[in-house]
């Protein structure tokens, strides 16, 4: 039972980041939603002086416009939070696939949450009104590392105290 629902776990974090990539920019754009969640634009004056250098561009309220400056920040947090949920699941996965040593599979997950991010990158390629990015499959690569870095040590020391239980 366990073992399926991780897998399941797994298969739906894939196929939730495979939809998103299949939708063009103005498809998924959240600007429309924010609008209507944040009218006035609240904090508009404390986030105006925040300006962010993501690979050579400058993102900001002046550059960009509020609406947009927000969500680039939720969209680069999904990049982080979808990887590392990818990552996590797949370290799960092959835990529960019989006992193994920890931490090289840690790094096979973290290996496979790179892999799916750069045929993420390349699917949005083929996918209209979308712009692959290195950098992007670099920020996914960065959410499972920060996952499985946070998850793992946690993982490892709960198997210790559970064996030592026994």
């Amino acid at each position: 039972m366990k073992k399926g629902l991780t897998v399941a776990a797994l298969l739906m974090i894939g196929v939730v980041i495979f939809r998103f990539s299949s939708q063009t920019y103005e498809e998924q754009s959240l600007v429309p939603l924010l609008e209507s969640l944040l009218p006035g634009e609240p904090l508009a004056g404390l986030l105006a002086p925040v300006e962010v250098s993501y690979w050579g561009t400058a993102i900001s309220i002046e550059t960009k416009g509020y609406y947009y400056f927000i969500e680039f920040f939720i969209r680069k947090f999904a990049h982080l939070f979808l990887f590392g949920c990818l990552a996590l699941a797949l370290f799960r996965v092959l835990m529960l696939a019989g006992p193994k040593r920890i931490w090289p599979v840690a790094l096979f997950a973290f290996a496979g949450a790179g892999l799916y991010a750069m045929m993420d990158e390349y699917h949005q390629l083929l996918t209209g009104g979308r712009t692959p990015m290195v950098e992007d499959v670099l920020l996914d690569m960065a959410g499972a590392f920060i996952a499985l870095g946070l998850y793992v040590p946690f993982y490892s020391w709960r198997k210790k105290t559970r064996s030592s239980d026994a």
